[in-house]
């Protein structure tokens, strides 16, 4: 299977030894990225819905450049500095996945590489997934 190994161009993934994306065949990888442009700075500082919906923005430009959409997402995880912010993170969320609704997870860790960034996400898409079926068990 062919991989493709996308860069962003941010100084850390030569430093570390990874790409910001990985493609494989129909399978999209964005590795755990956050709210700093393309100079390094912080974009949102303080602004836990401002930096989730700036990384989102991110996530949408990888995806197209890569020949997949924001439907094909089928993963995303969140990993937050302050869990008592949730629904500002998740409000940005909701506004980019609420007809697509992709299995997620929302983490508090204790802090990311900057005191400045409050969140970090992962996305995973599946190309030609677009197509969403809801189902509702009632049993849990």
């Amino acid at each position: 299977m062919k991989r493709i190994n996308i860069s962003s161009g941010s100084p850390f993934e030569p430093l570390r030894g990874y790409s910001r994306c990985v493609v494989l065949g129909d399978h999209f990888y964005l590795s755990g990225t956050t709210s700093t442009d393309s100079k390094g700075e912080v974009v949102g500082e303080g602004d836990p819905y401002a930096q989730t919906t700036y990384i989102l923005q991110k996530l949408k430009t990888f995806l197209t450049e890569a020949g997949f959409a924001l439907t094909d997402v089928v993963r995303t995880r969140l990993y937050v500095t302050n869990m008592t912010r949730w629904d500002d993170f998740a409000r940005a969320h909701r506004e980019f996945f609420e007809k697509i609704r992709p299995a997620s997870s929302i983490v508090q860790v204790a802090r990311l590489v900057d005191p400045r960034l409050l969140i970090e996400l992962e996305a995973e898409a599946v190309k030609g997934t677009s197509e969403v079926k809801f189902i509702e068990l009632k049993k849990f």
